[in-house]
């Protein structure tokens, strides 16, 4: 008796996934998606604007609207609406930066994951000849930083709203969000807290960028949090930050911002959350394994953080899936 094969449906999904991926970020590499995003256009127009071949781009255009990244229009080409959302530079909403730093970084440094596996270290040496993790090699150029922090913003508009209404936060008065990039997360939270006063703390470099993003209750403070004196506040938060450090740094800092809580403070973290047995979801093991290729750090389930944040003295945690790309928990002093 014989019996079916399995589906190779799954391999082959598999196999064709940096295809795709792929050919966005070249899109977007070339400015087709800013060319479009004003006026549609033919392929023999857009060959005669950016000096491109006219088979080989037609290839690809044909592929972004099967895709569903780009419209047909009439013979010829438009962006679908996601794509002006969330690939054109001037949306609020864009994550242009996040997909150049994709392209530019994140895809050479996972094509030496085996050896990441192998040797249990990042891979900016190997891939890059520079030392050192993601923040004290890569943003060497205002450019680099500028691509790296529009794309964190462009993820943060999605998922920081969701994060402060996961808890209720409305009794607190003063919340200082240590290394917040552009601000997205206390600006979300004043948003939603109308009595909330709100502050970034960010390196120097960092707050030159963060100004382009300003609130009218967010003040703006320049420091780094593992050396600096931390600005008083009665909450604290940390997006996307423990994952990139050791335990050992995570501690140190975790217990900086205990001792600079008021009692009835609280410490709210922003993060992926793996399951209690760390087999899923997806996105939470991808992003652990991106984690291996460009930090010191990893992504933790709830049960982790919990470990880690009693030991620094909270009294209390709490974790909450918001269904944006970063889950909330919350420890209370």
């Amino acid at each position: 008796m014989t019996t079916s094969a399995p589906s190779p449906n799954p391999i082959l999904e598999l196999l064709d996934a940096f295809r795709r991926s792929k050919v966005m970020f070249a899109a977007e590499a070339l400015g087709i998606f800013e060319r479009l995003a004003h006026q549609s256009a033919t392929a023999e127009t857009l060959v005669a604007e950016m000096q491109l071949h006219p088979g080989a781009l037609t290839r690809l255009l044909d592929t972004l609207v099967a895709m569903n990244l780009l419209d047909p229009a009439d013979g010829a080409y438009t962006n679908a609406s996601a794509t002006n959302e969330y690939l054109v530079r001037s949306s609020p909403r864009s994550m242009n930066g996040y997909v150049r730093y994709s392209n530019d970084i994140l895809f050479r440094l996972w094509a030496n994951l085996e050896d990441a596996v192998r040797e249990g270290t990042h891979r900016w040496p190997q891939t890059f000849n520079l030392e050192g993790p993601i923040f004290s090699s890569f943003f060497k150029t205002d450019e680099a930083m500028r691509t790296f922090l529009g794309g964190m913003h462009g993820f943060g508009m999605m998922s920081s709203p969701r994060v402060v209404e996961a808890f209720d936060l409305s009794h607190h008065e003063t919340l200082c969000d240590l290394g917040g990039a552009t601000g997205h997360l206390v600006a979300a939270a004043c948003d939603r807290y109308p009595k909330l006063q709100g502050i970034l703390f960010e390196l120097p470099r960092v707050i030159s960028f963060a100004m382009e993003y300003p609130h009218p209750r967010v003040k703006l403070h320049a420091g780094d949090f593992f050396t600096d004196p931390l600005p008083p506040a009665d909450l604290y938060s940390l997006g996307r930050i423990l994952h990139d450090w050791t335990e050992e740094k995570i501690y140190f800092l975790l217990m900086k911002i205990y001792a600079a809580l008021p009692a009835g403070g609280a410490l709210l973290i922003a993060e992926k959350l793996l399951h209690d047995d760390k087999q899923g979801p997806l996105p939470a093991n991808l992003q652990s394994v991106n984690m291996l290729l460009c930090t010191e750090g990893q992504e933790r389930s709830l049960p982790e953080y919990r470990k880690i944040l009693l030991t620094a003295g909270f009294s209390s945690v709490e974790g909450r899936r918001t269904g944006s790309p970063v889950d909330a928990i919350l420890a209370v002093k």
